[in-house]
């Protein structure tokens, strides 16, 4: 992310950082560094942001300016010719909506601010950048073009699809050299943009994926540098991806597995590239007729499953610089894409974001090679190889081996995985593939006549190009491991979507998987962009008598209409409000989100409650190591508990949206649906003579314990029975699956015994994350027992299983958690679980207002804290001391300090409010509260 620095005039320098990707529109793209715009309600409003930052304490802001110019000249004359706010008295400095509507389309904005403080005013900041899109459909002047002529080495019909990558290309003359050129490119299903010989831009698998059926994503890149004056050249590669899919038959049903069957066509493009010059004189170069075309190149097959197939004698070399001799190739065709609706895409693309090297080459009986990454990772590897022409080197991947010489393929079930590279046998050659990726650890390499060196191969780790933001670090082992190891599943299945899995035949965006994942990950990295994106493709797939699907986009076509699973739509955009400050995404979606909570309860009520669910408490640990489902009744939480549960808790957010949106009519039916649901759910599930809910399951007593369905004067029966099962049932392991899961470390916490989630959090026997690490896994298992459960479904990279430990370590060990109110860490609320096993934790994470850091030590004399609060900011502290005077910062009394409010004591803690600034804070240790 570029930042943009500004030294202050306060008392000490100070800086300010804009974000130039804080600058979000309806439609459009910023063209700096790949970055994106958000989409807005319904008007084109960008929401700019900044960060405060200061080596000075108690620094809040009372007032902002911001200007808007039309080009750099403008802005760095501090003028702005297309905005000026004036002097505004607010202490908002995240998402501030442009309150104009002159913003036109292809038209770059510069903008700067400054602000006053408590501390004083500043100087203006450095630049700040955005680009407005293309917002007007009349635009648009280029065509669909490709080819679906078929080859004979091609055979899209068989159930392993077989299809070329198609090649595009058209030279043009331009008089001068432009002062800015734009490209807005919608490449379907991949592709990569090439001018004069150099590809365009970092990112790879792009564009990120959609609901195509309903519209087609276009990216719009600064292509400035790469034109010249005279005579130039264009040209675009276009794969598969998921536009034209894999295990696709002519009948269009499912070909092959549990693969995908929806078919929107061949690989297509749609692109204009607009030329400006310094005489003001503009020129649009757009995809048509007169571009050629060829699937004769080296790219022979390439689909995401089953791998890339390039053959090194096919290479078109300098096809994309001018000059070149495209006489035999065909001219382009005009084509129908799947969808007329063009949106830009509003998350970051994909990008390769680390280089791993293998720990070991293995020589197997068979003179293959099997190489270890030593690490689970997502991607493909780069090669470097030499041999004969017509050798074939073909490289196969895995999670696991199933011995020393052969992998383990069986849990990848229809997907091929293949890549293979004929080589021309030139010498050395390097080559990497363009339009597949892998999720592995280890690599078998087939066809090779020499004993290869580690550095002949480099694993190319590849994921949505967002920040990292966070890091978390504690004194246990399994702790920081199954953190890295969460860490790795997380980055492997951010494509565009988060999907379930990055290895076998599926891949898919199941809704269920990420409701409170999303959560946890959130103080890892800045996915904000990501899930508002995913938001806007489940509206796309969302039918119009509301039902929502399970997985989205619906490349697996799969409505059934349970409440688990779609609840997903409800519970993100509330995430994005309380950790990035985001209240578009609940307001555009709140009529979507209406629909499907009436079309269930019309469909599917009963009894006053909507029972309705298909997966149950999915994929809970089984009794038996060897199975993947558990056989036993009383393990598994009843579906119509889950269910009726769960759209209780689907009432209580939408009940706060209503509020929010001072839509009283909707609170007061909400709210009279809640009381019906909470009511019937008590008399038919609860039982008064047990003190438990149905059959007693930890899952069955945690959901509505958590949700507050339990009655206040039952709330300590229910939660004694979730103990007493833990830890007498279940030895102190976790119990829950899918869904009990994304409750489990903060319900065991806020009712009392964070000592019992930190036993869950640091067992390393059956089932827990520490058995998966002490398995050797390098990122979380699908199952409880993936090492030894059935093939069919035990992936080794998921991250469904992690549920709210991420929020846990963040929340509750860190003790770093948003306001509800004052949120996205306007106000934050910071009370560490002192573990008693633990010396240390460190956690940090960098809020849209910026860094903030919890460093909390122990040793047997004495405790101390180190905070990092960022300007603009403030914080409510909790000591687990009873006395005020007996905490110290620096050695003074906080009597002392005018950043440091004291507020109450209770329950043997002290609270105090602090302002922003950094801190060290200090205490005795046996003055601290027994755990």
């Amino acid at each position: 992310m570029k930042k943009y620095l500004l030294l202050l005039l306060f008392s000490s320098f100070c800086s300010i950082t804009i974000f130039a990707r804080q600058a979000t529109v309806t439609v459009g793209r910023t063209t700096v560094e790949g970055l994106h715009v958000m989409e807005g309600l319904t008007k084109i409003h960008p929401r700019l942001s900044w960060q405060i930052e200061s080596a000075q304490r108690n620094v809040s802001q009372t007032a902002y300016q911001i200007i808007v110019a039309s080009s750099m000249t403008t802005i760095g004359q501090n003028r702005g010719d297309v905005y000026d706010s004036r002097k505004v008295n607010s202490n908002q400095s995240i998402n501030i909506a442009y309150p104009l509507e002159n913003l036109l389309s292809c038209r770059p904005y510069y903008w700067r601010v400054r602000v006053w403080t408590s501390k004083g005013a500043s100087r203006w900041s450095a630049t700040g950048k955005w680009s407005m899109g293309i917002l007007n459909d009349s635009i648009w002047k280029a065509d669909w073009i490709g080819t679906e002529k078929i080859l004979k080495t091609e055979d899209p019909y068989n159930p392993f699809t077989r299809l070329a990558a198609r090649y595009l290309r058209k030279e043009l003359n331009v008089s001068s050299k432009p002062i800015r050129a734009t490209a807005y490119i919608a490449g379907m299903g991949l592709y990569e943009l090439y001018i004069n010989g150099l590809k365009v831009g970092k990112h790879v698998l792009s564009p990120t994926l959609k609901e195509y059926n309903k519209e087609i994503p276009y990216n719009t890149l600064d292509v400035t540098s790469h034109f010249n004056d005279g005579r130039n050249a264009i040209g675009v590669i276009l794969g598969n991806g998921r536009y034209f899919t894999v295990r696709y038959s002519k009948d269009g049903g499912m070909a092959a597995g549990n693969a995908p069957s929806t078919h929107y066509g061949f690989p297509m493009l749609k692109m204009q590239i607009l030329l400006e010059y310094a005489n003001g004189a503009k020129e649009l170069v757009t995809s048509n007729q007169t571009w050629k075309v060829t699937s004769n190149g080296p790219i022979t097959a390439n689909n995401e499953f089953d791998g890339e197939e390039y053959d090194a004698n096919k290479e078109l070399v300098g096809w994309s610089s001018p000059n070149f001799d495209d006489r035999n190739w065909q001219k382009a065709t005009l084509v129908t894409p799947s969808a007329t609706k063009l949106v830009t895409q509003t998350n970051e693309n994909i990008a390769v974001k680390d280089n791993l090297v293998p720990k070991t080459i293995h020589r197997t009986k068979n003179k293959t090679y099997i190489l270890d990454m030593g690490q689970n990772m997502v991607g493909w590897l780069k090669i470097k190889v030499r041999g004969k022409k017509g050798d074939t080197i073909i490289l196969r991947f895995a999670e696991t081996l199933k011995n020393a010489d052969s992998l383990f393929l069986a849990n990848i079930r229809s997907a091929k995985v293949t890549d293979k590279y004929v080589l021309k046998g030139t010498g050395e050659e390097i080559w990497e593939p363009r339009f597949v990726f892998h999720g592995f650890r280890y690599a078998e390499v087939r066809g090779l006549k020499y004993q290869p060196k580690k550095e002949d191969f480099t694993g190319r780790v590849v994921y949505d190009d967002l920040p990292t933001i966070g890091s978390f670090q504690t004194s246990d082992k399994t702790i920081n491991q199954v953190y890295k190891n969460a860490y790795w599943g997380i980055i492997g299945n951010y494509r565009g979507m988060p999907t379930d899995c990055p290895q076998r035949d599926e891949r898919m965006g199941w809704l269920g998987d990420r409701s409170v994942s999303s959560y946890g990950e959130s103080f890892v990295f800045d996915n904000s962009r990501l899930y508002a994106k995913w938001m806007g493709d489940i509206e796309s797939a969302q039918k119009e008598s509301g039902s929502i699907p399970d997985v989205a986009p619906t490349y697996w076509k799969n409505y059934t209409d349970n409440v688990t699973w779609p609840i997903t739509f409800l519970v993100i955009p509330e995430m994005l409000r309380k950790q990035f400050g985001d209240t578009v995404t609940y307001q555009k979606q709140y009529p979507n989100m209406k629909k499907w909570m009436l079309y269930m309860w019309d469909t599917y009520q009963v009894d006053g409650m909507v029972q309705k669910d298909t997966y149950g408490d999915w994929c809970l640990p089984p009794e038996n190591l060897n199975i993947i489902f558990s056989l036993d009744t009383n393990r598994n939480t009843k579906g119509p508990v889950i269910g009726a549960a769960y759209y209780y808790y689907a009432l209580s957010l939408m009940k706060n949206y209503a509020n929010r949106l001072k839509n009283s009519g909707d609170y007061e039916l909400f709210d009279g649906m809640s009381k019906k649901v909470r009511a019937a759910f008590n008399a038919k599930f609860y039982n008064r003579e047990g003190g438990f809910y149905a059959n007693n399951t930890v899952t069955s007593n945690l959901l509505p314990l958590t949700f507050g369905i339990v009655e206040e004067q039952n709330r300590e029966k229910v939660f004694r029975q979730i103990v007493d099962r833990t830890l007498n049932l279940y030895q102190g392991h976790v119990s829950t699956g899918l869904i009990g899961g994304q409750w489990l470390m903060r319900g065991l916490s806020d009712n009392g015994r964070p000592d019992l989630a930190y036993k869950i959090a640091t067992n390393t026997t059956y089932p827990s994350w520490g058995y998966m690490a002490a398995q050797g896994a390098t990122t979380i298992w699908e199952l409880w027992n993936g090492n030894t459960a059935d093939p069919a479904m035990n992936s080794g990279n998921h991250v469904m299983l992690l549920g709210d430990l991420l929020v846990w370590n963040y929340e509750y060990l860190g003790g770093i958690k948003t306001d509800q109110q004052d949120v996205a860490f306007k106000k934050i609320i910071m009370d560490p679980y002192l573990a008693p096993a633990l010396t240390f934790v460190y956690a940090s994470t960098t809020s849209p207002y910026g860094k903030i850091v919890s460093n909390w030590k122990k040793n047997d004399e004495n405790f101390s804290w180190e905070v990092s609060i960022p300007s603009n900011c403030k914080a409510i502290l909790t000591f687990p001391v009873s006395s005020f005077t007996a905490i110290l910062e620096n050695n003074k009394k906080l009597t002392e300090l005018n950043e440091i409010r004291y507020l109450h004591t209770e329950h043997g803690k002290t609270y105090v409010e602090v302002a922003s600034g950094k801190y060290t804070f200090s205490c005795k240790l046996d003055l601290l509260q027994k755990p």
